[in-house]
């Protein structure tokens, strides 16, 4: 019996350092971040398209925009997740993040500890981002006003608490591979660009499995409400019958067609978007239209 202990005993370890080593956390190369200067200007934008502020900015009403001391909490099947002070402060914010460690966090889903943040952070979506694109955010938002708001611990149980374990659900669902492929137009590929890496419009408008990655099979065709309240509408698919002009009037002034008026946490995706040049948001809707044909 011993040879089989033994070798029970060696797969056991090898298998132990084999998933070790998947689901260890995987930076970006230093000299991604060392040749790149953020243009704070440029980050404006970056900082609009990408909807910080809607998630990180306070719960009071009237908050501002540019106060990312975050709070906002995220119902889901493994938790309630809060959103961290993302203000410059250095104690409670990212005031004394280095840009390597921003773009590591923003683009791989790594935090300066070397922990796995958990995916409730659209890492997944920002990953598809232009390097350069993060640098800007970065230097844009280090000219932010600071808070010392301490970032609230997230409420999640055991076993989904374990954050090592996000290594192997970044190996099944984190990637770079854009969903809408083909012989796109110069205005749908800005679109995409927009939509798929810094306005992630997937992360709520797409169903997931049961461990919670995307069901890009089912690509912007709406999704239930994490919190378990009302389903998020589709933006893509048979029942989802919008024009160009209708989705980037919506996206600039928030009224649909029938003259309704976005609510909730969309109104602060559009307070955002609203703010991007007109081009922008009529190559984010060439983009939702094709996605549709896809």
């Amino acid at each position: 019996m011993k040879p089989a202990v033994y070798g029970l005993l060696a797969l056991a370890v090898i298998g132990g350092v084999t998933g070790w080593f998947i689901t260890r956390p995987t930076a970006l190369p230093s000299t991604v971040s060392d040749r790149l200067t953020g243009d704070a200007e440029a980050g404006e934008r970056v900082f609009l398209a990408s909807g910080c502020a809607s998630c990180h900015m306070g719960t009071d009403d009237g908050a501002d925009p540019k106060l990312l001391l975050g709070g906002a909490a995220f119902q889901t099947q493994f938790g309630t997740f809060y959103a961290p002070n993302i203000s410059p402060d250095p104690d409670h914010g990212i005031g004394d993040w280095s840009q390597a460690q921003f773009l590591n966090a923003v683009m791989r889903g790594v935090s300066p500890e070397g922990q796995h943040y958990f995916p409730a952070f659209p890492y997944t979506s920002y990953t598809k981002a232009d390097p350069q694109d993060m640098a800007d955010l970065y230097a844009y938002m280090m000219t932010l006003p600071a808070d010392a708001t301490p970032s609230r611990a997230h409420d999640v149980a055991f076993p989904f608490d374990i954050r090592r374990s996000v290594g192997l659900w970044k190996v099944l669902y984190m990637n770079r591979d854009w969903v809408v492929t083909g012989d796109l137009t110069e205005q749908e590929t800005q679109g995409r660009y927009l939509a798929e890496a810094l306005a992630h419009c997937a992360e709520c408008h797409t169903p997931r499995g049961a461990l919670g990655g995307l069901d890009r099979a089912a690509w912007l065709e709406g999704a239930p409400n994490p919190s378990g309240s009302g389903r998020i509408p589709p933006i893509s698919g048979a029942d989802f019958t919008w024009s160009a002009f209708d989705i980037s009037a919506y996206l600039e002034t928030g009224f649909t067609p029938s003259f309704d008026v976005a609510g909730g946490s969309m109104a602060k995706v559009i307070a955002n978007l609203g703010q991007l040049e007109k081009p922008e948001l009529d190559a984010i809707a060439a983009y939702i239209l094709r996605a549709a044909q896809q």
